[in-house]
């Protein structure tokens, strides 16, 4: 008779291993999702329940026309086309720089290149308030407060973290893929454009993503450098739903948050498999 294996788990304790495991999952997913669920009933509720003390948890009454009446007070698809507007041009341009920058790091050989990215990654500790009055002053000395172009800069400038991703990602490629182009006759841009490029499709996604929710959510560039007309979504909700003293009308601003963040969702939903994949995948040879 064959003896059984000390490390095999009988199917009780696998039962019970995995029920652990969703319940811990099941914990963890309600806690990411209960400030966007408390959000979502502040915006059923009217605004003494909002004020109420204690706090009451759901809505007595569900006040459906919240939605409606932050829709209608201001010309919310307006202000959410110049977010997308704002968010694709920087996401596609930060995402297609970052991975020219990430493949310069990852495959090309230059005296410094270590103390270089060494300073880019460097760059990523600095606060945002260091840099915002220098950005203002620059800006406005070009001409280019109230229009976009700021938003075009950035994006061709890469970003830090981006340049990051896409050089741990490209450091893990095999050399002989390279090697054999150049062999062809291939320059490096034409490496980069028709062999590693389309292989990073999942950093590509991820990429797109992080800069879309970065420009999406973004409040202090816009209601810096862009006039109320030019504005974009973020800024509206924060700024318009008040009342004549200047008071926050919370129950219409947490309707209008509900609805600035659905756009972000679809975009994960659609994107998730890239993106996670790219997340998971960076970095590993």
């Amino acid at each position: 008779m064959s003896a059984v294996s000390p490390l095999a788990k009988s199917p009780v304790r696998v039962r019970a291993g995995r029920l652990v495991l969703y319940t811990v999952l099941v914990a963890v997913t309600g806690l990411f999702l209960g400030p966007f669920g408390w959000l979502v009933l502040a915006g059923l509720k009217t605004p003494a329940e909002l004020a109420a003390s204690p706090v009451h948890w759901l809505p007595q009454h569900i006040q459906w026309h919240n939605f409606a009446d932050a829709y209608q007070l201001i010309d919310f698809l307006g202000y959410a086309r110049n977010s997308l507007i704002i968010a694709t041009i920087y996401a596609t341009l930060v995402t297609l720089s970052s991975a020219w920058v990430g493949f310069g790091f990852a495959r090309l050989s230059a005296p410094g290149k270590k103390t270089l990215f060494g300073i880019l990654l460097g760059s990523m500790m600095l606060p945002q308030m260091i840099t915002l009055l220098p950005t203002y002053l620059i800006f406005a000395k070009l001409g280019m407060v109230d229009i976009y172009w700021p938003w075009v800069l950035w994006g061709l400038a890469a970003a830090p973290y981006l340049v990051f991703l896409f050089r741990q990602f490209f450091a893990g490629l095999p050399r002989e893929l390279e090697e054999a182009a150049i062999v062809d006759g291939c320059g490096y841009a034409t490496i980069f454009w028709r062999i590693f490029l389309p292989q990073s499709w999942p950093v590509l996604s991820a990429s797109f993503v992080i800069a879309f929710t970065w420009t999406w959510g973004d409040y202090i560039a816009p209601q810096l450098l862009l006039s109320t007309d030019r504005t974009t979504l973020a800024v509206a909700v924060m700024s318009t739903y008040v009342t004549s003293a200047g008071t926050p009308v919370a129950d219409l601003q947490a309707a209008a948050s509900v609805m600035y963040v659905v756009p972000i969702l679809l975009v994960f939903l659609v994107a998730q498999r890239g993106f996670v994949a790219g997340m998971s995948t960076t970095g590993l040879k």
